[in-house]
Formats: structure tokens, C-alpha cells, sequence
């Protein structure tokens, strides 16, 4: 009998931050471990009490690991209707303000034990190797898949940093290059990376394909079903699509005549949001962030999205299932939505204008078993196996030359991997001193735990001077 896959998930956030990589990361780890061929864990990072309540919403706080795990997996069952059969490992993190992020401190190849590391899925691998400093990740792990899911450029770029972003583009193809075997691009408005593909591995909570099939039964019986106009739903700030779905509503107030729209969202641009909103003639109106699936979203017809700063946006995805039209930009994120009919693109402010009122005097089409199908979790999973080649059930790493140059490439491959090695050397030396690692952004006090974060996982008591962990 082959061996299970054993695989680790590692992610860069954790519920109840409702972003897209604590989402995603713990659907796809509950897919995978759904069937029980494969033993999954998923690894996500443990904030002490002071990071907690600068992150996760409404006061919400966790005294333990264990708390934390069960509020996790609690959230999934009552979405997914099922127990999972997956685990969940913490490894120490810190909140950057700056970065509004977390950053992974110490070594975190170290929450999986030697015996168990097969297969590494890094969700978000540059941000994860950026400043990391230890094992390297394809000596501990069999094979190692990077999923890209941040478009990091386009928002440096946005920020008018473009010597940043051309030193960030390399620095990611850098890391990328050392520490991963594949990587998953979610859509083509990533950088090109060394030996990726596009693929977009994310799925749908079935809870909106629930309120989708429910609203097909109603349209087909007859009964009104989308009684409320146009919507968005986003974290609030500018760059999430505020700014260019306000200039595009400014631009266009006359030809929109008639037009509403509510905003819904928190973060650190809100007040600058409902000021700007203010001033437009249309009625825009600005309401606190709530989840996507609650029943006050699913009267609305229309999903407006203009944002080219996502790489596959879940909200969109989440809008198509609950079978509304979305009009969003003709934008290499979109690529994924332009098969499913209700998906509306446009090129310019004069397409917005004439697609949004199209679309608000419409009804949507109805999805077909096979649209929802490629919406749901399960045909990510499907396609996620065979992006990674982990359908094939090959026990070694992974080949991305073609068989017949293989023995061609032996003396090419011989230089790259001594280039490779040479490189992941001068990472390690510069991530391991405090003076390189801060220079480059890092957190400071973060090569190794502290006391504080030590105690709450259970790591070995500081013993250096710098009070600090001792790695394992």
C-alpha cells in the first residue's frame, strides 16, 4: 500500500482575521483531508495577547492555542457542515503596523517533526520566506508548492516606491527560487516567478452556493428574489477598489441617474471613504464591514468590483454563487470569472457606466450545475492536485524538464543547483543577524521568540541572553 501524502499548509493569517489567507488556506486544507487519503496539517501563526487585539476584530482574543483552534474550527463546521479531519499546528507570529501583516518569527519549518515533513504548501511563499532564517525548506520537505496570492508589486507601485518595487520584484523571485519547487499563480496579475503556473485553486464557501441554489428555486418559481440594487463589500481601504469605484461613480453621476449603492467595510480609510462618498451626488451610502453571507447581502442584484489590486478576488467568486451579476475591470485577476455569464467586464469609465446599468436592469442568468460545480471547493481541490502534480502520486520531487532533455540538462542542472545552493546560503547569513534582518524590514527581536510567545506554545524556556528561545 503507497504511503499517504502527508502535506502542511503553512499561512500567513488566521481566523477571525477574515482575510484571504486565513480563509482560503483553512478551506483548502479541509478539502484535501476530506476524503482521508492524505494527512493534512494546517499550520497558522499564534499572536501573543497584545497582537490579538490589534488584528482580530471585535475584541475577540485567545488565552491558549487551544481556544484558538477550537473558535477555527468551529467557524468551518458551521459552513461546511461537516467535522474536518485535519490538524492545526501554531507557529510563533508578530503584527507588523507597518506591513499590516503578520511575520513569522524563529524557524517555522520546526512545527513539523522530521518524520511527518513530505509535502510544504507555503500560501503566500514570499512573505513567508522573506526574513526566514533556519532549515531550509526543500532539505526538510520532500517537495515544497508556493501559492502566490498577493499582488505585493501593485501595491508598492501605489505607493509611488518604484525603486521598492523593482528591488521587491527581485527579492521575491529570489526567495521564491530558493525555497520552492512549484509555484501556483491564483491569476496572471502576479509577477512571473521561476518555475510557476496560473491556476486558480480557490474555492467558494458552500454556504453561498446554498443561497445561489435557493434563489435559482425561487426565479424559476416565479417569486422575487433580488429586490435591492448594487453593493460592494471590501476591507475599506483605498486600495481595495474604493478609490477607482468612487472616481468611476463621480465621473459617470449622470449617465447613473438613479443609481445607488451601499458600501460595506472597516479599516483605516473608512472615514475618508464616507467623506468622499459624501460628496457625490449620487446616493452612496457607507455601512460597517459584515460577512459576506449574511442574509442582508443576498436581496442585491448587482456586485460592483473595480479593484485590480486583488489577484482572484473571493468576494467576487462569493457574488457569482449567490447568483448575482458582478461587474468588475477587464483585469488579468478577473480572467477565472469570464466563463460564467453573470460575469460582466469592462475596458473603460464609459464601459462601468453602461455595464452597471445594464446589468441593474437584467436578471441574472441561472447557473448551471456545472458553473457551480466549478465554484465549489471541490473543483479548487481537483485543481490544485493537479497544478502541484500531486494527482500523480509521485514520490519524489517534483520534474519540471521534459523527460526526453532530462539527461541533456544533467550538467545545466548540476550548475543551477550549486548557484541555488550558494544562494540560499547568502539568504540565510543575511536573514540571521538583527542588524541585515531590520535593515530589510523585519521586525525587530524576531530571529528567534520571545518569553511571551514561548510559554504560550509550549517552547523551550529563553535561555540566551537576549531573552529569547532557544531553537528546538
Amino acid at each position: 500500500m503507497a504511503k499517504k501524502q502527508q502535506i502542511a499548509i503553512y499561512t500567513t493569517a488566521s481566523l477571525p482575521w477574515m482575510t484571504g489567507t486565513a480563509v482560503n488556506p483553512l478551506f483548502r486544507a479541509c478539502y484535501l483531508a476530506k476524503d482521508g487519503e492524505r494527512k493534512v496539517t494546517l499550520v497558522i501563526p499564534w499572536l501573543s495577547l497584545k497582537d490579538q487585539g490589534l488584528v482580530y476584530p471585535d475584541n475577540i482574543t485567545f488565552k491558549s492555542a487551544l481556544d484558538h483552534e477550537a473558535y477555527v474550527l468551529k467557524w468551518l463546521e458551521d459552513r461546511t457542515g461537516f467535522i474536518s479531519r485535519f490538524e492545526i499546528k501554531f507557529y510563533p507570529g508578530r503584527f507588523s503596523t507597518d506591513k499590516r501583516s503578520i511575520l513569522p518569527v524563529g524557524d517555522i519549518t520546526d512545527v513539523i517533526s522530521d518524520e511527518e515533513a513530505d509535502i510544504a504548501v507555503l500560501e503566500e511563499p514570499e512573505h513567508l520566506t522573506w526574513y526566514h532564517h533556519g532549515n531550509r525548506w526543500k532539505a526538510k520537505f520532500r517537495l515544497v508548492i508556493g501559492i502566490v496570492h498577493t499582488n505585493y508589486l501593485e501595491y508598492v507601485k501605489r505607493e509611488k516606491n518604484s525603486v521598492q518595487a523593482f528591488l521587491l520584484k527581485h527579492v521575491n523571485s529570489w526567495v521564491i527560487g530558493i525555497y520552492c519547487d512549484k509555484v501556483i499563480r491564483l491569476s496572471a496579475a502576479t509577477q512571473d516567478l521561476p518555475r510557476s503556473v496560473i491556476c486558480n485553486v480557490h474555492g467558494v464557501n458552500p454556504k453561498f452556493l446554498e443561497v445561489g441554489k435557493k434563489k435559482k428555486e425561487d426565479l424559476e418559481d416565479g417569486k422575487p428574489v433580488f429586490t435591492k440594487g448594487a453593493y460592494y463589500i471590501g476591507k475599506m481601504i483605498w486600495n481595495k477598489g474604493y478609490k477607482e469605484l468612487l472616481k468611476l461613480l463621480k465621473d459617470h453621476q449622470k449617465k447613473l441617474v438613479g443609481l445607488e449603492v451601499d458600501l460595506y467595510g472597516n479599516g483605516e480609510d473608512s472615514n475618508e471613504v464616507k467623506v468622499a462618498a459624501k460628496k457625490l451626488e449620487l446616493p452612496v451610502r457607507v455601512h460597517p464591514g459584515r460577512d459576506h453571507a449574511d442574509p442582508l447581502f443576498h436581496d442585491y442584484k448587482v456586485f460592483l468590483n473595480p479593484s485590480t489590486t486583488d489577484v482572484v478576488c473571493t468576494t467576487t467568486a462569493e457574488a457569482l454563487a449567490m447568483g448575482k451579476i458582478v461587474v468588475c475591470a477587464n483585469h488579468p485577476s478577473n480572467e477565472f470569472f469570464k466563463q460564467f455569464p453573470n460575469c460582466r467586464v469592462y475596458d473603460d469609465g464609459e464601459g462601468f457606466a453602461a455595464t452597471t446599468c445594464k446589468a441593474l436592469a437584467e436578471q441574472p442568468a441561472l447557473l448551471t450545475d456545472e458553473q457551480r460545480h466549478e465554484l465549489s471547493w471541490e473543483a479548487a481541490t481537483e485543481r490544485f492536485l493537479k497544478a502541484a502534480q500531486l494527482d500523480q502520486g509521485t514520490n519524489s520531487r517534483l520534474s519540471t524538464t521534459p523527460s526526453s532533455k532530462k539527461f541533456a540538462s544533467l550538467s545545466s542542472s548540476n550548475v543551477k543547483k550549486k548557484l541555488e545552493d550558494a544562494s540560499a546560503y547568502i539568504h540565510d547569513a543575511v536573514s540571521g543577524t538583527e542588524f541585515t534582518r531590520t535593515a530589510f524590514g523585519a521586525i525587530p527581536g524576531t530571529l528567534y521568540p520571545d518569553e511571551e510567545l514561548c510559554k504560550d506554545l509550549g517552547l523551550p524556556s529563553p535561555t540566551n541572553s537576549g531573552g529569547q528561545c532557544c531553537k528546538k
